[in-house]
Protein backbone atom coordinates (compact mmCIF):
# COMPACT_ATOMS: atom_id res chain seq x y z
CA UNK A 1 0.00 0.00 0.00
CA UNK A 2 0.92 3.61 -0.69
CA UNK A 3 0.97 6.41 1.75
CA UNK A 4 0.96 9.56 1.17
CA UNK A 5 3.23 11.33 4.05
CA UNK A 6 3.04 14.65 3.41
CA UNK A 7 1.86 17.76 0.52
CA UNK A 8 4.95 17.89 -2.11
CA UNK A 9 6.05 21.08 -2.86
CA UNK A 10 4.76 23.16 -6.28
CA UNK A 11 7.90 22.54 -7.51
CA UNK A 12 8.40 18.61 -6.93
CA UNK A 13 4.44 18.79 -8.07
CA UNK A 14 5.53 20.24 -11.32
CA UNK A 15 8.01 17.69 -11.76
CA UNK A 16 5.56 14.92 -11.34
CA UNK A 17 2.94 16.10 -13.24
CA UNK A 18 5.42 16.38 -16.42
CA UNK A 19 6.98 13.31 -15.50
CA UNK A 20 3.08 11.85 -15.62
CA UNK A 21 2.29 13.13 -19.02
CA UNK A 22 5.29 11.93 -20.41
CA UNK A 23 3.53 8.33 -19.65
CA UNK A 24 2.45 6.15 -22.35
CA UNK A 25 0.29 4.66 -20.09
CA UNK A 26 -3.37 6.41 -18.67
CA UNK A 27 -2.77 7.70 -15.51
CA UNK A 28 -6.49 7.68 -13.41
CA UNK A 29 -7.11 8.77 -9.68
CA UNK A 30 -10.74 9.33 -7.59
CA UNK A 31 -11.60 10.12 -4.64
CA UNK A 32 -13.70 7.85 -2.82
CA UNK A 33 -17.02 9.66 -4.12
CA UNK A 34 -15.54 7.86 -7.20
CA UNK A 35 -15.13 11.46 -8.70
CA UNK A 36 -12.16 11.81 -11.13
CA UNK A 37 -9.23 13.94 -9.67
CA UNK A 38 -6.87 13.44 -12.50
CA UNK A 39 -7.17 12.07 -15.63
CA UNK A 40 -3.43 12.38 -18.11
CA UNK A 41 -3.91 13.29 -22.01
CA UNK A 42 -3.12 9.47 -22.51
CA UNK A 43 -6.46 8.61 -20.77
CA UNK A 44 -7.85 11.29 -22.97
CA UNK A 45 -6.45 9.64 -25.99
CA UNK A 46 -7.16 6.14 -24.92
CA UNK A 47 -10.66 6.82 -23.85
CA UNK A 48 -11.60 9.95 -25.81
CA UNK A 49 -12.73 12.16 -23.38
CA UNK A 50 -10.95 15.23 -22.63
CA UNK A 51 -10.34 16.33 -18.79
CA UNK A 52 -12.22 18.72 -18.65
CA UNK A 53 -15.53 17.10 -19.65
CA UNK A 54 -14.89 14.26 -16.86
CA UNK A 55 -13.18 16.17 -14.33
CA UNK A 56 -14.43 16.23 -10.89
CA UNK A 57 -17.50 14.37 -12.14
CA UNK A 58 -18.28 10.41 -11.08
CA UNK A 59 -16.77 8.20 -13.55
CA UNK A 60 -19.50 5.82 -13.44
CA UNK A 61 -21.21 8.38 -15.56
CA UNK A 62 -19.08 7.97 -18.13
CA UNK A 63 -18.31 3.77 -17.71
CA UNK A 64 -20.24 0.47 -16.65
CA UNK A 65 -19.80 0.14 -12.54
CA UNK A 66 -18.76 -4.08 -14.30
CA UNK A 67 -16.07 -2.07 -16.46
CA UNK A 68 -14.20 -0.38 -14.18
CA UNK A 69 -11.77 -1.95 -11.84
CA UNK A 70 -10.69 0.93 -10.47
CA UNK A 71 -14.01 1.13 -8.29
CA UNK A 72 -13.61 -2.32 -6.82
CA UNK A 73 -10.11 -1.09 -5.59
CA UNK A 74 -12.19 1.59 -3.07
CA UNK A 75 -14.02 -1.67 -1.76
CA UNK A 76 -11.03 -4.14 -1.77
CA UNK A 77 -8.46 -1.50 -0.64
CA UNK A 78 -6.24 -4.32 -2.69
CA UNK A 79 -3.74 -3.72 -5.29
CA UNK A 80 -3.45 -5.45 -8.55
CA UNK A 81 -0.97 -5.64 -10.93
CA UNK A 82 -1.30 -6.26 -14.91
CA UNK A 83 -4.93 -7.41 -14.44
CA UNK A 84 -6.43 -7.56 -18.40
CA UNK A 85 -9.61 -5.70 -18.43
CA UNK A 86 -12.09 -4.27 -21.24
CA UNK A 87 -13.45 -1.33 -19.91
CA UNK A 88 -14.99 -1.14 -23.22
CA UNK A 89 -15.92 -3.45 -25.71
CA UNK A 90 -13.38 -1.89 -28.28
CA UNK A 91 -10.22 -1.37 -25.55
CA UNK A 92 -8.11 -4.12 -24.37
CA UNK A 93 -6.42 -2.60 -21.42
CA UNK A 94 -3.26 -3.91 -18.54
CA UNK A 95 -4.34 -1.90 -15.39
CA UNK A 96 -2.42 -1.55 -12.39
CA UNK A 97 -3.80 -0.02 -9.82
CA UNK A 98 -3.69 1.03 -5.87
CA UNK A 99 -5.72 2.61 -3.35
CA UNK A 100 -4.16 5.79 -1.63
CA UNK A 101 -4.06 6.64 1.42
CA UNK A 102 -3.31 9.76 4.27
CA UNK A 103 -0.83 9.77 6.73
CA UNK A 104 -3.20 8.73 9.06
CA UNK A 105 -3.95 5.38 6.93
CA UNK A 106 -7.48 6.59 5.77
CA UNK A 107 -8.36 6.12 2.16
CA UNK A 108 -8.69 8.87 0.44
CA UNK A 109 -9.32 7.55 -3.23
CA UNK A 110 -7.26 5.02 -6.12
CA UNK A 111 -5.16 5.64 -9.01
CA UNK A 112 -5.23 3.35 -12.08
CA UNK A 113 -2.88 3.11 -14.62
CA UNK A 114 -4.46 1.65 -18.04
CA UNK A 115 -1.71 0.16 -20.38
CA UNK A 116 -3.09 0.45 -23.82
CA UNK A 117 -2.93 -2.92 -25.48
CA UNK A 118 -5.72 -3.03 -28.23
CA UNK A 119 -3.57 -3.17 -31.40
CA UNK A 120 -1.56 -6.36 -29.57
CA UNK A 121 -5.49 -7.89 -29.06
CA UNK A 122 -6.13 -7.31 -32.50
CA UNK A 123 -2.81 -8.73 -33.66
CA UNK A 124 -3.11 -11.34 -31.85
CA UNK A 125 -7.01 -12.02 -33.36
CA UNK A 126 -5.84 -11.70 -36.79
CA UNK A 127 -2.91 -13.98 -36.28
CA UNK A 128 -5.24 -16.35 -34.65
CA UNK A 129 -7.63 -16.14 -37.73
CA UNK A 130 -4.68 -16.75 -40.01
CA UNK A 131 -3.81 -19.68 -38.09
CA UNK A 132 -6.95 -20.92 -37.89
CA UNK A 133 -7.02 -20.45 -41.96
CA UNK A 134 -3.61 -21.90 -42.55
CA UNK A 135 -4.96 -25.00 -40.13
CA UNK A 136 -7.99 -25.67 -42.70
CA UNK A 137 -5.54 -25.04 -45.90
CA UNK A 138 -3.22 -27.32 -44.90
CA UNK A 139 -5.82 -30.30 -43.34
CA UNK A 140 -7.35 -29.67 -46.90
CA UNK A 141 -3.82 -30.20 -48.37
CA UNK A 142 -3.47 -33.54 -45.97
CA UNK A 143 -6.74 -34.48 -47.28
CA UNK A 144 -5.82 -34.30 -51.48
CA UNK A 145 -2.55 -35.96 -50.27
CA UNK A 146 -4.18 -38.83 -48.58
CA UNK A 147 -6.89 -38.97 -51.51
CA UNK A 148 -4.14 -39.20 -53.75
CA UNK A 149 -4.79 -39.87 -57.77
CA UNK A 150 -6.30 -43.08 -57.49
CA UNK A 151 -8.31 -42.34 -54.52
CA UNK A 152 -11.52 -43.24 -56.52
CA UNK A 153 -10.87 -46.79 -57.27
CA UNK A 154 -12.30 -47.81 -53.52
CA UNK A 155 -11.14 -50.86 -51.92
CA UNK A 156 -8.61 -52.37 -49.18
CA UNK A 157 -8.74 -55.79 -49.91
CA UNK A 158 -5.25 -57.40 -51.34
CA UNK A 159 -6.17 -57.66 -55.11
CA UNK A 160 -6.56 -54.11 -55.92
CA UNK A 161 -4.04 -52.82 -53.53
CA UNK A 162 -1.99 -54.94 -54.92
CA UNK A 163 -3.13 -53.29 -58.47
CA UNK A 164 -2.97 -49.72 -56.85
CA UNK A 165 0.74 -50.01 -56.42
CA UNK A 166 1.76 -51.31 -59.43
CA UNK A 167 -0.03 -48.10 -60.99
CA UNK A 168 2.32 -45.86 -58.55
CA UNK A 169 5.16 -47.45 -59.35
CA UNK A 170 4.84 -47.26 -63.30
CA UNK A 171 3.44 -43.69 -62.93
CA UNK A 172 6.61 -41.83 -62.33
CA UNK A 173 7.79 -43.61 -65.22
CA UNK A 174 6.92 -43.14 -68.90
CA UNK A 175 6.73 -46.82 -69.34
CA UNK A 176 3.99 -48.17 -71.92
CA UNK A 177 1.26 -49.95 -70.01
CA UNK A 178 -1.04 -52.56 -70.95
CA UNK A 179 -4.29 -52.58 -68.33
CA UNK A 180 -6.26 -55.83 -68.75
CA UNK A 181 -9.16 -57.30 -66.92
CA UNK A 182 -12.75 -58.18 -67.59
CA UNK A 183 -15.29 -55.04 -68.89
CA UNK A 184 -16.56 -53.18 -66.60
CA UNK A 185 -13.73 -53.69 -63.75
CA UNK A 186 -12.65 -49.92 -64.07
CA UNK A 187 -9.65 -50.12 -66.61
CA UNK A 188 -9.99 -46.38 -67.60
CA UNK A 189 -9.89 -45.54 -63.48
CA UNK A 190 -6.71 -46.78 -63.32
CA UNK A 191 -5.68 -45.14 -66.90
CA UNK A 192 -6.48 -41.89 -65.80
CA UNK A 193 -4.95 -42.26 -62.19
CA UNK A 194 -1.50 -42.87 -63.70
CA UNK A 195 -2.09 -39.78 -65.83
CA UNK A 196 -2.70 -38.00 -62.60
CA UNK A 197 0.41 -39.66 -60.54
CA UNK A 198 2.48 -39.10 -63.63
CA UNK A 199 4.88 -35.89 -64.40
CA UNK A 200 2.23 -35.50 -67.05
CA UNK A 201 -0.42 -34.44 -65.01
CA UNK A 202 -0.67 -31.07 -66.68
CA UNK A 203 -0.87 -32.25 -69.67
CA UNK A 204 -3.89 -33.82 -71.77
CA UNK A 205 -5.71 -37.47 -70.83
CA UNK A 206 -7.09 -38.30 -74.36
CA UNK A 207 -9.25 -41.37 -74.25
CA UNK A 208 -9.95 -43.00 -77.43
CA UNK A 209 -11.93 -46.35 -77.58
CA UNK A 210 -11.31 -48.36 -80.09
CA UNK A 211 -14.13 -50.30 -80.32
CA UNK A 212 -16.67 -47.86 -80.54
CA UNK A 213 -15.03 -46.31 -83.54
CA UNK A 214 -16.33 -47.24 -87.38
CA UNK A 215 -13.13 -48.68 -89.12
CA UNK A 216 -13.90 -46.22 -92.23
CA UNK A 217 -12.61 -43.52 -89.29
CA UNK A 218 -10.27 -44.79 -87.34
CA UNK A 219 -7.51 -43.25 -89.49
CA UNK A 220 -9.32 -39.25 -89.49
CA UNK A 221 -9.66 -39.99 -85.70
CA UNK A 222 -6.27 -41.23 -84.86
CA UNK A 223 -3.98 -38.53 -87.19
CA UNK A 224 -6.67 -36.33 -87.98
CA UNK A 225 -6.54 -34.74 -91.44
CA UNK A 226 -5.45 -31.38 -93.41
CA UNK A 227 -7.81 -28.89 -94.97
CA UNK A 228 -9.56 -30.15 -98.36
CA UNK A 229 -8.40 -33.66 -97.52
CA UNK A 230 -11.47 -35.54 -98.62
CA UNK A 231 -14.97 -34.45 -99.42
CA UNK A 232 -16.82 -33.13 -96.53
CA UNK A 233 -13.56 -32.60 -94.65
CA UNK A 234 -13.08 -29.76 -91.90
CA UNK A 235 -12.32 -26.57 -93.78
CA UNK A 236 -9.30 -25.73 -91.21
CA UNK A 237 -8.27 -29.44 -91.30
CA UNK A 238 -8.58 -31.51 -87.50
CA UNK A 239 -6.16 -32.75 -85.24
CA UNK A 240 -6.21 -36.11 -84.43
CA UNK A 241 -5.83 -37.97 -81.31
CA UNK A 242 -2.56 -38.71 -81.30
CA UNK A 243 -1.97 -34.80 -82.14
CA UNK A 244 -4.14 -33.71 -79.05
CA UNK A 245 -2.09 -35.76 -76.57
CA UNK A 246 0.76 -34.67 -77.47
CA UNK A 247 2.83 -33.91 -73.95
CA UNK A 248 0.32 -35.93 -72.09
CA UNK A 249 -1.20 -39.49 -72.22
CA UNK A 250 -3.40 -41.49 -74.80
CA UNK A 251 -5.39 -43.88 -73.72
CA UNK A 252 -6.41 -46.80 -76.16
CA UNK A 253 -9.17 -48.30 -74.59
CA UNK A 254 -10.31 -51.80 -76.29
CA UNK A 255 -7.08 -51.49 -77.93
CA UNK A 256 -7.51 -55.07 -79.15
CA UNK A 257 -10.23 -53.84 -81.49
CA UNK A 258 -7.83 -52.38 -84.10
CA UNK A 259 -7.97 -53.50 -87.56
CA UNK A 260 -4.71 -54.60 -88.59
CA UNK A 261 -3.90 -51.71 -90.96
CA UNK A 262 -4.19 -49.16 -88.33
CA UNK A 263 -2.09 -51.15 -85.86
CA UNK A 264 0.99 -50.88 -88.17
CA UNK A 265 0.06 -47.24 -88.45
CA UNK A 266 0.29 -46.70 -84.74
CA UNK A 267 3.12 -49.21 -84.38
CA UNK A 268 4.95 -46.37 -86.64
CA UNK A 269 3.96 -43.62 -84.30
CA UNK A 270 5.36 -45.36 -81.17
CA UNK A 271 8.69 -46.24 -83.23
CA UNK A 272 9.22 -42.70 -84.67
CA UNK A 273 7.34 -40.75 -82.45
CA UNK A 274 5.32 -38.89 -85.13
CA UNK A 275 2.34 -38.51 -86.68
CA UNK A 276 1.24 -37.44 -90.58
CA UNK A 277 -2.47 -36.02 -90.72
CA UNK A 278 -4.31 -37.51 -93.82
CA UNK A 279 -3.69 -35.04 -96.64
CA UNK A 280 -0.66 -33.98 -95.35
CA UNK A 281 2.79 -33.99 -97.08
CA UNK A 282 4.60 -33.46 -93.27
CA UNK A 283 4.94 -35.26 -90.39
CA UNK A 284 4.69 -33.56 -86.43
CA UNK A 285 6.63 -34.62 -83.71
CA UNK A 286 4.69 -36.04 -80.45
CA UNK A 287 5.13 -36.55 -77.35
CA UNK A 288 2.95 -39.25 -75.71
CA UNK A 289 2.33 -41.66 -73.89
CA UNK A 290 0.14 -44.93 -74.55
CA UNK A 291 -1.46 -46.38 -71.93
CA UNK A 292 -3.52 -49.14 -73.53
CA UNK A 293 -6.85 -51.46 -72.07
CA UNK A 294 -8.25 -54.52 -73.18
CA UNK A 295 -10.58 -57.36 -72.20
CA UNK A 296 -9.65 -60.01 -74.93
CA UNK A 297 -6.85 -62.63 -74.52
CA UNK A 298 -3.98 -60.31 -76.75
CA UNK A 299 -1.80 -63.26 -76.41
CA UNK A 300 -4.10 -65.64 -78.19
CA UNK A 301 -5.08 -62.86 -80.30
CA UNK A 302 -1.54 -62.83 -81.32
CA UNK A 303 -0.85 -66.70 -82.53
CA UNK A 304 -4.34 -66.59 -84.40
CA UNK A 305 -2.66 -63.63 -86.54
CA UNK A 306 -5.81 -60.81 -84.93
CA UNK A 307 -3.02 -58.70 -83.53
CA UNK A 308 0.41 -57.71 -84.36
CA UNK A 309 3.41 -59.58 -82.20
CA UNK A 310 5.19 -56.34 -82.56
CA UNK A 311 2.54 -54.01 -81.61
CA UNK A 312 1.67 -56.11 -78.52
CA UNK A 313 5.53 -56.25 -77.15
CA UNK A 314 5.96 -52.40 -78.05
CA UNK A 315 2.39 -51.89 -75.62
CA UNK A 316 3.08 -54.61 -73.05
CA UNK A 317 6.02 -53.18 -71.43
CA UNK A 318 4.51 -53.57 -68.40
CA UNK A 319 1.16 -55.23 -67.65
CA UNK A 320 -1.40 -54.92 -64.89
CA UNK A 321 -4.52 -57.26 -64.29
CA UNK A 322 -7.44 -55.32 -62.95
CA UNK A 323 -9.24 -58.67 -60.61
CA UNK A 324 -13.04 -59.11 -61.43
CA UNK A 325 -15.54 -57.87 -58.83
CA UNK A 326 -16.25 -61.70 -57.55
CA UNK A 327 -12.32 -61.67 -56.73
CA UNK A 328 -12.49 -58.88 -54.12
CA UNK A 329 -16.01 -59.58 -52.17
CA UNK A 330 -14.18 -58.06 -49.45
CA UNK A 331 -14.54 -54.89 -51.22
CA UNK A 332 -18.53 -54.90 -52.12
CA UNK A 333 -19.69 -53.10 -48.57
CA UNK A 334 -17.35 -50.11 -49.06
CA UNK A 335 -17.95 -49.69 -52.77
CA UNK A 336 -22.03 -50.25 -52.42
CA UNK A 337 -21.48 -47.66 -49.25
CA UNK A 338 -19.90 -45.11 -51.39
CA UNK A 339 -22.74 -45.55 -54.50
CA UNK A 340 -25.35 -45.26 -52.32
CA UNK A 341 -24.43 -42.04 -50.97
CA UNK A 342 -23.78 -40.87 -54.07
CA UNK A 343 -27.25 -41.51 -56.26
CA UNK A 344 -28.80 -40.80 -53.21
CA UNK A 345 -27.16 -37.53 -53.34
CA UNK A 346 -27.90 -37.28 -57.00
CA UNK A 347 -31.63 -38.09 -56.22
CA UNK A 348 -32.31 -35.78 -53.65
CA UNK A 349 -33.16 -38.69 -51.70
CA UNK A 350 -32.84 -39.57 -47.69
CA UNK A 351 -29.98 -42.37 -47.82
CA UNK A 352 -31.14 -45.84 -46.99
CA UNK A 353 -28.76 -48.63 -44.95
CA UNK A 354 -28.88 -51.79 -46.01
CA UNK A 355 -29.11 -54.61 -43.66
CA UNK A 356 -27.40 -57.71 -43.41
CA UNK A 357 -29.19 -59.77 -45.45
CA UNK A 358 -29.21 -57.30 -48.43
CA UNK A 359 -25.42 -56.62 -48.31
CA UNK A 360 -25.05 -60.44 -48.17
CA UNK A 361 -27.26 -60.41 -51.35
CA UNK A 362 -24.74 -58.10 -53.36
CA UNK A 363 -22.12 -60.01 -51.96
CA UNK A 364 -23.28 -63.75 -53.20
CA UNK A 365 -23.91 -62.67 -56.45
CA UNK A 366 -21.22 -63.05 -59.33
CA UNK A 367 -21.33 -60.13 -61.00
CA UNK A 368 -20.25 -60.22 -64.59
CA UNK A 369 -20.82 -56.86 -65.38
CA UNK A 370 -18.56 -55.81 -62.46
CA UNK A 371 -18.47 -52.53 -61.12
CA UNK A 372 -20.05 -50.96 -64.27
CA UNK A 373 -23.07 -53.35 -63.50
CA UNK A 374 -22.97 -52.67 -59.41
CA UNK A 375 -23.54 -48.94 -60.10
CA UNK A 376 -26.78 -49.73 -62.22
CA UNK A 377 -28.16 -51.64 -59.64
CA UNK A 378 -27.16 -49.57 -56.93
CA UNK A 379 -28.71 -46.31 -58.87
CA UNK A 380 -31.85 -48.55 -59.73
CA UNK A 381 -32.45 -49.48 -55.95
CA UNK A 382 -32.07 -45.54 -54.69
CA UNK A 383 -34.36 -44.85 -57.30
CA UNK A 384 -36.93 -47.52 -56.67
CA UNK A 385 -36.62 -47.53 -52.84
CA UNK A 386 -38.21 -45.22 -50.73
CA UNK A 387 -37.53 -47.52 -47.29
CA UNK A 388 -35.18 -46.19 -44.58
CA UNK A 389 -33.49 -49.41 -44.31
CA UNK A 390 -33.17 -52.14 -47.16
CA UNK A 391 -33.99 -55.85 -46.91
CA UNK A 392 -33.25 -58.68 -49.49
CA UNK A 393 -36.66 -58.88 -50.37
CA UNK A 394 -36.39 -55.26 -51.48
CA UNK A 395 -33.50 -55.77 -54.01
CA UNK A 396 -36.03 -58.73 -55.75
CA UNK A 397 -36.91 -56.78 -58.47
CA UNK A 398 -34.43 -54.71 -58.90
CA UNK A 399 -31.56 -57.20 -59.45
CA UNK A 400 -31.50 -60.19 -62.15
CA UNK A 401 -32.95 -63.01 -61.74
CA UNK A 402 -29.48 -65.07 -61.73
CA UNK A 403 -28.85 -63.31 -58.85
CA UNK A 404 -31.29 -65.74 -57.28
CA UNK A 405 -30.34 -68.68 -58.95
CA UNK A 406 -26.93 -68.45 -58.12
CA UNK A 407 -27.12 -69.00 -54.35
CA UNK A 408 -27.61 -72.44 -53.00
CA UNK A 409 -29.37 -74.12 -50.74
CA UNK A 410 -27.14 -73.57 -47.60
CA UNK A 411 -26.92 -69.72 -49.10
CA UNK A 412 -30.98 -69.45 -48.97
CA UNK A 413 -31.14 -71.24 -45.52
CA UNK A 414 -28.77 -68.80 -44.25
CA UNK A 415 -30.24 -65.69 -46.21
CA UNK A 416 -33.76 -66.91 -44.62
CA UNK A 417 -31.84 -66.76 -40.54
CA UNK A 418 -30.51 -63.04 -41.49
CA UNK A 419 -34.10 -62.04 -42.83
CA UNK A 420 -35.58 -63.35 -39.63
CA UNK A 421 -32.50 -62.30 -37.25
CA UNK A 422 -33.23 -58.31 -38.92
CA UNK A 423 -37.10 -58.59 -38.78
CA UNK A 424 -36.51 -59.10 -34.68
CA UNK A 425 -34.20 -56.65 -34.37
CA UNK A 426 -36.24 -54.23 -36.39
CA UNK A 427 -38.91 -54.84 -34.40
CA UNK A 428 -37.78 -54.43 -31.16
CA UNK A 429 -36.45 -51.47 -31.85
CA UNK A 430 -40.06 -50.21 -33.05
CA UNK A 431 -41.47 -51.05 -29.56
CA UNK A 432 -38.65 -50.22 -27.94
CA UNK A 433 -37.54 -53.30 -26.07
CA UNK A 434 -40.87 -54.60 -25.01
CA UNK A 435 -40.94 -58.35 -25.89
CA UNK A 436 -44.48 -58.84 -25.80
CA UNK A 437 -45.85 -56.08 -27.66
CA UNK A 438 -42.79 -57.16 -30.38
CA UNK A 439 -43.86 -60.67 -30.11
CA UNK A 440 -47.40 -59.82 -30.90
CA UNK A 441 -46.23 -57.75 -33.93
CA UNK A 442 -44.26 -60.59 -35.42
CA UNK A 443 -47.58 -63.13 -34.87
CA UNK A 444 -45.67 -65.58 -32.59
CA UNK A 445 -45.90 -66.63 -29.01
CA UNK A 446 -42.84 -65.01 -26.13
CA UNK A 447 -41.59 -68.09 -25.71
CA UNK A 448 -40.93 -68.06 -29.51
CA UNK A 449 -39.27 -64.91 -29.39
CA UNK A 450 -36.78 -65.38 -26.66
CA UNK A 451 -35.87 -68.44 -28.09
CA UNK A 452 -35.56 -66.65 -31.60
CA UNK A 453 -33.54 -63.66 -29.57
CA UNK A 454 -31.26 -66.53 -28.16
CA UNK A 455 -30.66 -68.34 -30.93
CA UNK A 456 -29.34 -65.38 -32.99
CA UNK A 457 -27.28 -63.85 -29.90
CA UNK A 458 -29.30 -60.44 -30.13
CA UNK A 459 -28.63 -57.82 -27.32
Amino acid sequence: MSKIVKTPSKHLFHYLNTLIETSSDAIIIINTLGEVEYWNSQAEQIYDIPFTTIRNKKIINFFKKEDLKILEILETKEKVSNVYHLPRPDKHVLISSSPIFDDQGNLIGAISIDQDITSIVKLNDKLALTTNELQKIKQQYNLQEQMGPLSGIIGKGAAIQTAKELTHKVAKTDATLLIQGESGVGKELFAKGLHEASLRKEEPFIPINCGAIPEALFESEFFGYEKGAFTGANKDGKAGKVEMADGGTLFLDEVGMLPLDMQVKLLRVLQEREVSRIGGVTSRKVDIRIVAATNSDMESMVKKGLFREDLFYRLNVVSLNVPPLRERLEDIPDLVASLVHEFSTKYNKQRPSLLNSAMDTFINYQWPGNIRELRNIVERMIIFTDKPTIHAEDLINIIPVTMNNAINKEGLAQEKALLECDRIKETLLETFGNKSAAAKKLGISRVSLYNKIKQYNIE
